[in-house]
């Protein structure tokens, strides 16, 4: 069963940006293409786990802030090392200016 949540405004993420956003335990990254498309991972870096919205967005990556391990947003994909694991992604819907990703 799908559950669908909010997760942000879309005037809460600039361009090319990311955000954190926490709910029931877990933390995600949202973020905005230059395209104005938006997508979610899990918030967390699969190396060392640090919050990835600290990171850089840029060119349809995030980078670590800590080891500038790097993933692409859109797919999840670990762009090399140090990091070998992928990001999880969550389908997002925009809805009356309302970003939601679904989690279940």
């Amino acid at each position: 069963m799908s559950n669908w949540i909010e997760a942000c405004t879309s005037d809460d993420i600039d361009e090319e940006d990311v955000m954190r956003f926490d709910h029931d335990g877990r933390t995600f990254a949202i973020y905005r293409s230059p395209d104005d498309e938006f997508f979610a991972t899990d918030g967390l870096c699969t190396h060392e786990h640090i919050h990835l919205a600290d990171g850089l967005v840029m060119d349809e990556i995030i980078e670590c802030p800590k080891h500038n391990g790097r993933f692409n947003y859109k797919t999840g994909e670990a762009k090399g090392a140090p990091v070998c694991v992928n990001l999880r992604t969550y389908p997002v819907r925009v809805e009356a200016g309302k970003v939601l990703i679904e989690v279940g």
